[in-house]
């Protein structure tokens, strides 16, 4: 197919052009950086490399990349977005092979996209993506949670002093080392920048710690789901030499009764399909699949 339009680059007069494009498609990609806050907020950087597909004065498609400091250090990049109001297979070509330009020196890309949305996985793997891994979203609504008595010797608190960051990251990234997608290590100095988020809430951040030991993580921020907010539980984890003993359970529980305490009415939360020890805890825990993503990578070098 030929295309009649043109490509821009991102600038501040076709700014809102973008984020308008973004609000209007959102229900139709995945949208965890699509949030009314990130689209007030977002600006053209070199992090944020973004191209529009133009046919006249009127945006039809649109390709955004995060190339922050974590995704760098993975040596890949996640699309924002990477759209098409047109259905034509030589718009996502173009805009593409366009924008990958700015990551050429990296190893891969990866977009998320819900599996409702058939066509535009079809898309993806048009261009040559493959599919890494399936992910499930699952949330609870705000029913009680059991009395559970914490094992003697354990102890939750939330994350304070420097000690806590340096001892919340050791824990998280050595339960993460081979999950896939998340084995990319954070550092004190990211997590640092949290409590200026827009999704920080004091007191989120916990480390489970065993007879002094921090043996297990959990996070807590604010997030939204069907236009409504909701809580959102990650960084769960418990450090191989304590797996299988319920900690996993214990940090859940934990986390569902912060969220009803801070005023929320439900929580969310997402699991890799191939992890089913979590995803036997969350079931265990009341959280019920509501949709799947798929991840689909793109290697740059072939």
């Amino acid at each position: 197919m030929e295309v009649e339009g043109r490509i821009v680059e991102l600038n501040n007069h076709n700014l809102k052009d973008f984020t308008d494009f973004c609000r209007k498609h959102r229900d139709q990609v995945d949208d965890s950086y699509l949030y009314e806050e990130d689209l007030n907020s977002f600006e053209y950087s070199p992090e944020n490399p973004t191209f529009l597909y133009m046919e006249g004065e009127e945006v039809v498609a649109a390709a955004s990349l995060i190339i922050d400091e974590y995704n760098r250090r993975g040596n890949r990049a996640r699309f924002r977005i990477l759209y098409s109001e047109k259905n034509n297979s030589a718009v996502y070509d173009i805009l593409f092979h366009r924008i990958l330009i700015h990551a050429i020196d990296l190893e891969k890309v990866y977009i998320f996209v819900p599996s409702s949305n058939i066509e535009l996985m079809g898309r993806m793997e048009d261009l040559g993506f493959k599919a890494e891994r399936f992910v499930y979203l699952m949330v609870r609504d705000d029913d009680p949670v059991p009395e559970e008595e914490i094992p003697e010797g354990y102890e939750i608190s939330p994350v304070e002093l420097e000690k806590d960051y340096e001892d919340w990251c050791k824990v998280r990234n050595e339960a993460f080392a081979f999950v896939t997608g998340n084995e990319i290590p954070v550092c004190t100095e990211m997590i640092m920048t949290y409590p200026d988020k827009e999704d920080f809430v004091p007191g989120g951040m916990m480390v489970l710690r065993h007879n002094g030991k921090a043996v297990g993580t959990v996070r807590c921020t604010k997030d939204e789901y069907e236009g409504k907010p909701i809580m959102n539980i990650g960084s769960l984890s418990v450090i191989p030499d304590y797996q299988h003993k319920g900690l996993g359970g214990i940090l859940l529980r934990e986390a569902i009764r912060f969220s009803d305490e801070a005023g929320f009415e439900r929580t969310v939360l997402s699991v890799n399909e191939n992890n089913k020890a979590a995803r036997r805890i969350y079931d265990r825990g009341g959280f019920v699949e509501v949709e799947g993503v798929v991840s689909y990578e793109y290697y740059i070098s072939k």
